[in-house]
């Protein structure tokens, strides 16, 4: 059985970044990328859009939380000293060892900086080595050509597609692709690859 506790206060932290707990006054830190870089959830079935859309993301995040199926965390810059966007565990299945780490975005100027593969770092070693996971998914709109060249860049392994699995923001549905990181993947190079690319 994994070692999650919802209630817990993870914070995980390297020389680049640090990732907090997400918590409901942080709109305030995010307002910015709600209100003028939309097209940042472009791919997204969770969108936060203006003020509101932001609140109602945030609080979504947080009612997940409570129940244990996710884990939403706050990006921090500290090459910046700016909030630079969130990322979360979710689907967290302890019984399973396994979760899905997604939910990520960045303001448009942490983008390309070599932040997010701090926080895929930090996020990877915590979940494998601190929580227990055996396997740690992720998943993506098959469209998204970034992210899944992001994902594959960390050491991700493709696993295929699903077809039509969820609506998308559009009115039609959304082809989802799968990835996923294993603990003996990470052992065995996986960590050590990314950890010399930081």
């Amino acid at each position: 059985m994994a070692t999650f506790d919802p209630h817990a206060q993870y914070k995980l932290e390297d020389a680049r970044v640090l990732l907090r707990p997400l918590c409901v006054t942080d709109d305030e830190h995010l307002l910015s990328y709600a209100l003028h870089e939309q097209d940042t959830w472009q791919y997204s079935s969770q969108a936060a859009f203006g003020a509101d859309g932001l609140s109602e993301y945030i609080t979504g995040a947080m009612a997940a939380r409570v129940t244990g199926k996710e884990y939403p965390f706050i990006v921090y810059d500290k090459q910046t000293g700016e909030y630079a966007g969130s990322t979360r565990f979710y689907d967290i299945q302890p019984q399973n060892l396994s979760l899905q780490l997604g939910y990520t975005w960045y303001g448009k100027k942490f983008r390309g900086t070599g932040l997010n593969k701090h926080c895929k770092f930090l996020l990877l070693q915590f979940a494998f080595e601190e929580l227990g996971m055996e396997r740690v998914e992720f998943r993506a709109d098959a469209r998204n050509e970034r992210s899944i060249a992001a994902m594959k860049s960390i050491g991700c392994t493709v696993e295929g597609i699903i077809r039509s699995n969820i609506p998308n923001r559009e009115g039609g549905r959304r082809d989802s692709i799968i990835l996923s990181i294993l603990k003996s993947e990470w052992e065995n190079g996986v960590k050590q690859r990314l950890k010399a690319r930081l």
